[in-house]
């Protein structure tokens, strides 16, 4: 079938549509830019990291990079601009006109009309880089502490007072998140596609101990609904190629498995995914005419029965919720800092039958901000190479990840996770 290859082919592919401010400036890649042919004179927009500076009195020189090539782009800028204190690493926009170079005809710079720290809302556009993020890992991403701890089958010795292989704990990843932040700082829009592990006591028809996950993270955003829109095309595009691509497999699952699943999948493609906050989904459960297991209130998070009722709710039609209450979501997700109901910008994506399949967030790229929670979770320590990239200079950024198994239930109608993996793996069973 579709597989692996064609999800990772598919994200490579998805960008998000333009935000309704958009300057007109076409935005490049660096490589892009390098590579221009026909657009001397265009004007164009570039985002990136500055690898070096040359300030001379008359004009300043910047070498720009965003991680799209090993070469970097040369910006000249008139010294009225602002930001002349530029330094190897800030992370800028930059918006001008092309121009062949002047002493080597053969290269290409950006004569700058304006440059500012950090872009503002912006198309996502192709080329993600795909990252090999580790399956062995000292951190807990997700804060639950549902970790599978590594250990050696035979006794290692003790070693100046050591008992552990690497020195520190070590546990199979929860997800790649946390490495892909350090890589979209060098590459921009990065990805990974990879297993994850949860050690969940949980029987449920949607909960594995081992599945795969697609995660991305983006560089030069400050809008989830940037990451809302990538992964509503990324959904689409992929659906789109399955049916496309294999429509003898589908059908036989529409045929014998889930006769009304081609009618609910059709409506999903063709209709614009649907917006919710949290508190309008809570308010929204209070006044549902049925009585649920879990009483809905503000605070607690949302169950599977009230995911699975707010999709009803809104017409089978996939649901973004967004903006979870701050103490529910872990340290990395930005601060709304509204108040008097304390919120994170977090969104996860409700799909028919399933419940949630996505969830992301805008990541907390303000250091006091993060400096401040994870002190009170007593966690600065361990994560102080985190505050570091934030201290050494960080751009607005977020992500999102995806559950491959959930989102094959969701396409294809079947019911129970463990029957979309060959060798599935939950408690009180690992077979093979």
């Amino acid at each position: 079938m579709f597989g692996v290859r064609g999800l990772l082919r598919t994200l490579r592919r998805c960008s998000s549509a333009p935000c309704p401010k958009r300057a007109p400036a076409a935005r490049l890649k660096v490589r892009e830019a390098l590579e221009a042919r026909e657009l001397p004179g265009a004007d164009v927009k570039v985002q990136g990291w500055v690898r070096s500076v040359r300030s001379q009195k008359e004009v300043l020189f910047l070498h720009l990079n965003d991680g799209s090539s090993l070469e970097s782009l040369q910006v000249v800028a008139d010294p009225s601009l602002e930001y002349r204190d530029l330094t190897f690493g800030s992370a800028v926009e930059v918006q001008g006109k092309l121009l062949k170079s002047l002493h080597q005809k053969q290269n290409v710079e950006l004569k700058a009309e304006n440059i500012r720290v950090v872009g503002p809302c912006d198309a996502l556009e192709n080329g993600y880089v795909h990252i090999h993020t580790p399956v062995i890992t000292s951190n807990d991403c997700e804060g639950g502490g549902e970790l599978f701890q590594i250990k050696t089958a035979n006794k290692v010795k003790e070693h100046e007072g050591e008992s552990h292989f690497f020195k520190v704990p070590a546990f199979l990843t929860v997800s790649g998140q946390l490495h892909l932040e350090v890589m979209a700082g060098a590459f921009t829009q990065v990805f990974t596609f990879g297993p994850t592990f949860r050690a969940e006591n949980s029987q449920s028809r949607r909960h594995l101990a081992e599945f795969y996950m697609v995660e991305a993270e983006v560089s030069f955003t400050e809008s989830l609904q940037d990451i809302m829109q990538v992964i509503e095309d990324l959904f689409k595009t992929a659906t789109s190629t399955v049916l496309s691509r294999c429509p003898h497999e589908v059908e036989f699952f529409y045929k014998y498995i889930a006769p009304a699943q081609k009618g609910r999948l059709e409506r999903m493609l063709k209709n614009k995914f649907l917006t919710l906050s949290y508190t309008e989904a809570v308010e929204i459960l209070k006044r549902a005419p049925q009585t649920f297991t879990f009483k809905p209130e503000w605070g607690q998070d949302l169950q599977t029965e009230h995911e699975k009722y707010l999709v009803t709710h809104c017409g089978e039609v996939p649901v973004f919720v967004i903006d979870y209450p701050y103490d529910l979501k872990p340290f990395y997700m930005r601060d709304n800092d509204d108040g008097p109901q304390h919120t994170v910008a977090a969104v996860d994506l409700l799909v028919p039958e399933v419940g949630e399949l996505c969830g992301g967030s805008l990541r907390e790229e303000r250091l006091h901000f993060l400096q401040s929670r994870l002190q009170r979770l007593g966690l600065s320590d361990t994560y102080q190479w985190y505050l570091d990239l934030r201290k050494f200079g960080s751009v607005p950024h977020g992500g999102f990840g995806m559950g491959f198994e959930r989102y094959l239930q969701c396409i294809l109608g079947v019911s129970n996770i463990k029957d979309v993996m060959p060798f599935p793996r939950f408690p009180h069973s690992c077979l093979l």
